[in-house]
């Protein structure tokens, strides 16, 4: 289950109607929604996919703005709105000695090759497909230490980079990477420039989960996984400094903090009970 459950009741249409909404209401958190008989859910002006059964879900950035607008249509044609206020959060400094050269200032000849790479893991990511795994419970994918954590700003030999959007969890190369939840393989290559081998899962709706830096796949393109499944081994692949799982989820484009969802069980112990 996820960290923080709220449940809202709400008066509408002269019927007592419930949303559930569930998750972290802070920066980089994520919101499982449901409320039957509704037309359409819109979060800040942008329209969400709604299943069947009235299951929605959406999420907060690193650096959103604290107040947001959840709005929807009910089954007679009503508007209904309501403010959603989320916390602050603060974040480390990580200061990264040891990276390559060409890792923190590459060459010109690689530098189309990282906007083709970019262009790929975007498009995986823009899918709303209609599987509701995202729903289900969020188990640990590696063991090992938590070597980094979301939101970090980073330095690279003492230059200023992009803050770190993943959960790193460090171990020996070759240590099984597992899936977390089930999910959808919409990305799997060996060798990206930075994040060298890297693998993304649909968990539907637009939530998806990155899996990078590692030393084998062991999915390919269009296969499904369930929980507990090993999908890849931990490498020191890309732009590293020691051998980890770098873990991250996203909603769309918004990049959401793996902590805030996971529960601390290694997935395959799920399987193995």
């Amino acid at each position: 289950m996820l960290k923080s459950l709220v449940a809202v009741s709400l008066l509408f249409s002269s019927v007592v109607s419930a949303m559930e909404l569930k998750g972290e209401f802070t920066q980089g958190g994520m919101i499982i929604g449901q409320l039957k008989g509704v037309q359409t859910v819109t979060f800040n002006d942008r329209k969400l996919k709604v299943s069947p059964d009235g299951v929605f879900v959406f999420g907060f950035g690193r650096d959103e703005e604290l107040v947001h607008q959840l709005s929807w249509i009910d089954k007679d044609g009503k508007r209904h709105e309501k403010q959603l206020d989320i916390e602050k959060r603060e974040y480390k400094i990580d200061k990264i000695t040891g990276v390559a050269k060409k890792y923190v200032s590459p060459p010109e000849d690689v530098l189309a090759r990282i906007q083709s790479e970019a262009k790929a893991v975007a498009a995986a990511r823009k899918s709303a497909s209609d599987l509701t795994f995202f729903t289900g419970p969020v188990y640990r994918p590696a063991k090992g230490r938590i070597s980094g954590v979301y939101g970090s700003q980073r330095y690279f030999n003492g230059e200023p980079r992009r803050p770190h959007f993943g959960l790193d969890i460090a171990n020996k190369t070759g240590e099984p990477v597992m899936a977390p939840l089930p999910g959808k393989v919409v990305f799997a290559d060996n060798d990206l420039y930075y994040s060298g081998g890297t693998l993304i899962l649909d968990h539907g709706h637009g939530v998806t989960s990155t899996y990078i830096h590692l030393s084998k796949l062991d999915v390919k393109l269009g296969d499904m996984v369930e929980t507990g499944d090993k999908i890849a081994e931990i490498g020191a692949t890309g732009r590293v400094t020691g051998p980890h799982l770098d873990w991250r989820f996203n909603w769309f484009n918004t990049r959401l903090d793996p902590a805030l969802l996971m529960n601390d069980t290694l997935a395959n112990e799920v399987v193995n009970k």
